[in-house]
């Protein structure tokens, strides 16, 4: 057990490297492993995990990999529902390990295909006498796993001024944030999107940039514990994991990028704060695109990008590359309407 539970930890609890004089990264070489782990660990306890029941996910990304490697730990069966934009070397990693992968070949008219996907969960479920479906987007012990991480930064750095990360499922952002602000309830909470995603009211639509942003709002996304969101392109993003790797020596993936764009800008603007970004993932599944020069000019991905977010009065205007919008620890709605309300009266 021993072995086991070494092999978790090393990729459950990042690194906290300095960075600059105020910023520091939290670098993970698997995030996904904590609420996966956890998730799995409450579900035994509740007993609606047993050793025969088969675990039944919608991931097309480190999530997967994640639930994965602890069911393969476990002798845990595992169906995994994707799409076809998963990565290719990560589909070999997943069925290695034992899951078998399910693809979803149609999306929807309107959400891509997350819905597509959550209804082949279901139908595979429908099919299977004992099965347990994590639900990272719904399940409450998502964003409650990352208490670990907020009491390793507190332990650490003692108060941190400022939180900035990729926001996907919500729970990874949502849940440090909540824990952090019982040390600190004045820490500022950045989100990072991507363009054309609907987490921050923005309309659906296609997204180069994998790893962050949704096509469904997810129940975990607590929109009141933002106090800034900036949304990105995958130029942006690629051209700073890229700088992130060549500075730092961060092998790090393009969600990981994006945040540390975001989290240095705010850390130069903001020296006597103390700042954190959050580094999801390592950087190995990209070698053939974010990390290689002649993929990036073919796919148009090289060029000037901004040195700075365009600062946009409503969400529906941050489609077009880095932009900034003040959230202000809003609900959505009152977010759209707060937009809508400072446009007309200024």
């Amino acid at each position: 057990m021993t072995a086991v539970a070494d092999v978790v930890e090393a990729h459950r609890i990042p690194v906290l490297l300095r960075l600059t004089p105020n910023l520091y990264a939290l670098a993970y070489r698997l995030m996904k492993m904590v609420p996966a782990r956890h998730i799995l660990r409450e579900a035994r306890r509740a007993g609606t995990l047993t050793a025969g029941t088969t675990v039944v996910e919608t991931t097309s990304g480190t999530f997967g990999l994640a639930l994965a490697m602890q069911c393969a730990l476990d002798a845990q069966p595992l169906v995994l529902v994707g799409d076809p934009v998963i990565d290719a070397r990560l589909h070999r990693q997943l069925t290695d390990l034992g899951a078998r992968v399910d693809i979803v070949r149609e999306p929807a008219a309107r959400g891509g295909f997350q819905a597509p996907r959550l209804a082949r969960v279901a139908e595979i479920r429908a099919g299977i006498p004992d099965t347990f479906c994590p639900e990272q987007y719904t399940n409450p012990a998502n964003p409650d796993s990352y208490s670990l991480i907020a009491d390793l930064l507190v332990d650490r750095l003692g108060q941190v001024d400022c939180l900035v990360g990729p926001v996907g499922s919500g729970g990874s952002m949502c849940g440090t944030t909540r824990y952090l602000r019982e040390a600190g309830p004045g820490m500022v909470s950045i989100g990072v999107d991507a363009n054309h995603s609907v987490l921050f009211g923005q309309d659906d639509g296609p997204r180069t940039l994998r790893g962050l942003g949704n096509s469904l709002l997810p129940a975990n996304l607590d929109h009141t514990q933002f106090d800034e969101v900036h949304w990105l392109g995958a130029p942006e993003a690629y051209a700073a994991t890229r700088a992130l790797h060549r500075g730092h020596a961060l092998f790090m993936g393009p969600t990981s990028g994006a945040a540390f764009l975001v989290g240095s800008w705010w850390a130069r603007w903001h020296p006597d704060a103390l700042t954190v970004v959050v580094l999801p993932d390592e950087g190995h599944r990209y070698h053939d695109t974010v990390y290689d020069d002649a993929w990036l000019a073919a796919n148009g991905m090289v060029g000037p990008t901004r040195a700075a977010p365009r600062e946009v009065a409503t969400p529906g205007e941050g489609t077009d590359g880095w932009c900034r919008f003040a959230w202000r620890r809003r609900t959505l709605a009152e977010a759209r309407d707060g937009a809508l309300a400072e446009v007309v009266g200024s």
